[in-house]
């Protein structure tokens, strides 16, 4: 493995990205266009029912957001025309065959140009339908991995998985390939096709007996959650991710590939400015709860270690792998974009630093009003309950029940009672796994990729910086990212 002339590997290169409006792969087009404006093409696939709505979403959803600005400025009045000559948004969908391209032409012209990939394409809903979990993040892998056999000219692949694939294990977890079949549990064997079976054969039923749109999403959200325990995962999320690995597992080995596995991906660190961010992501859910005053207590061990990476650095370490192995064979190499092993930060730390900074600069509601600023980290399902039950003045039996509607409450199916419980009994349950988590993600083929980096392009080390080592995290949270999170993504 080699790293040498960053600049030098994206000159000239024709690069397709799935997932081309989500946060990765924005975060990364904006990157490029930046730094190396001598790229010769960037196809960006954008579900679609045609090219002119990949166009109007690329250009509402990517090059218009605030992210662009520094790019905008830079290229002025020629800002559109740089991006038409540079990003080519296509019409397509990773959960079918050809990756849902219709134009035949179009096909083969990227069969023929295409010598990078990156599959940034998932569903990231911890309980999605099993169907769409199924076909996106399991099969849509297959199908970006049967695209890149096609591309002529291949040089490496990049597949973008989650460090959450290892599930609830405790302890180091290692930057280890999943072989076809492996389960968490050690008791099952995951049989991808069989699942896909299972979950056509429900789908068929559902459709003989006429179930509503409504009963087919509720059932399939259910045998994904059923699915994913019998295994050993706690989500639906993690459960396919982790399958479509094994299927780029069985990859030809002549086609360089690099996964890449990100834990929480939070705001921007420095690039292109700091603490960007879209949406409301993993554990922000909980802070912006909590600062509109619905969410009061979070079931979680203080010592937990929230495993956090800014986005910009996420990104710096894609194109810097790419780089690294480019030509390379398919050696099977797993990259942890994580932070938990080099530079570990606690829950009870972010808790703090979220109190404290919201208590000097409180959210002002619309109508004017400022929510109460209790909020509690509960060690315990005993103290959790009980904390609830007197909040919400609820019987302790009840909770049971309340565990029940999770699922069906965050997609918006209240009913009287999981209203009643608000959000903070949600998102307890939803964030458990990871508020409660014992692991730590070894990052050593990351820091021999940084190391290797920083001393064949030593020139080049600021401009792809990702060394999570160097972060000052009370910093970076006071002044960068609760800033951020605030003006960007707290509607």
């Amino acid at each position: 493995m080699e790293v040498n002339n960053i600049m030098q590997f994206l000159e000239d290169r024709t690069i397709l990205v799935t997932g081309g409006t989500g946060f990765l792969a924005k975060v990364m087009v904006e990157k490029i266009l930046r730094v190396q404006p001598n790229v010769r093409k960037l196809y960006l696939l954008i579900r679609a029912c045609d090219l002119e709505e990949a166009i109007k979403r690329f250009q509402m959803e990517v090059a218009g957001k605030d992210l662009f600005r520094i790019l905008r400025e830079k290229h002025g009045a020629n800002i559109d025309t740089f991006l038409s000559e540079k990003v080519t948004p296509v019409a397509g969908d990773i959960a079918n065959e050809n990756l849902g391209l219709r134009d035949y032409n179009l096909i083969k012209e990227m069969q023929r140009e295409v010598d990078v990939v990156v599959n940034a394409a998932a569903t990231t809903k911890f309980y999605e339908r099993y169907d769409l979990a199924l076909n996106i993040n399991t099969f849509g892998a297959k199908h970006v991995s049967n695209f890149v056999l096609k591309c002529i000219n291949m040089k490496v692949f990049l597949h973008i998985s989650t460090a959450y694939v290892s599930s609830e294990n405790h302890g180091l977890i290692l930057e280890k390939q999943f072989k076809s079949g492996d389960s968490i549990n050690g008791k099952t064997k995951v049989d991808i096709n069989k699942e896909k079976q299972l979950m056509e054969e429900n789908l068929n039923q559902l459709t003989t007996i006429k179930a509503t749109n409504k009963e087919i999403a509720s059932f399939m959200k259910d045998l994904g959650i059923q699915r994913a325990k019998h295994h050993g995962w706690p989500n639906t999320y993690v459960f396919t991710k982790a399958m479509g690995e094994m299927l780029l597992g069985e990859l030809r080995k002549d086609v360089p590939l690099v996964i890449l596995r990100p834990s929480m991906v939070t705001s921007t660190y420095k690039e292109p400015f700091p603490g960007w961010i879209e949406n409301l992501r993993t554990f922000d859910t909980v802070f912006a709860g909590y600062i509109k005053g619905t969410a009061t207590c979070l079931r979680g061990d203080p010592d937990c270690i929230m495993d956090i990476v800014p986005v910009d650095m996420v990104v710096n370490a894609m194109i810097v792998a790419m780089a690294a192995h480019v030509n390379h064979p398919n050696s099977g190499i797993i990259y942890h974009g994580t932070s938990s092993a080099s530079n570990p930060v606690k829950l009870h730390q972010i808790v703090d630093w979220s109190v404290e900074y919201f208590t000097k600069h409180p959210y002002i509601n619309k109508d004017g009003s400022i929510k109460p600023r209790d909020f509690k980290l509960l060690t315990s399902d005993r103290s959790f309950q009980k904390y609830i039950a007197i909040h919400y003045k609820v019987p302790l039996k009840a909770l049971k029940i309340a565990n029940m509607l999770v699922c069906q409450a965050l997609d918006g199916l209240y009913t009287d009672f999981s209203r009643k419980l608000q959000i903070g009994t949600l998102f307890s349950d939803l964030f458990k796994h990871y508020s409660l988590s014992k692991a730590i993600y070894d990052d050593s083929n990351l820091k021999n990729l940084l190391n290797i980096y920083k001393e064949n392009a030593d020139d080049e080390a600021q401009v792809f910086f990702f060394n999570t080592s160097s972060i000052n995290w009370k910093d970076y949270y006071m002044n960068t990212h609760l800033p951020g999170l605030v003006k960007y993504a707290i509607k």
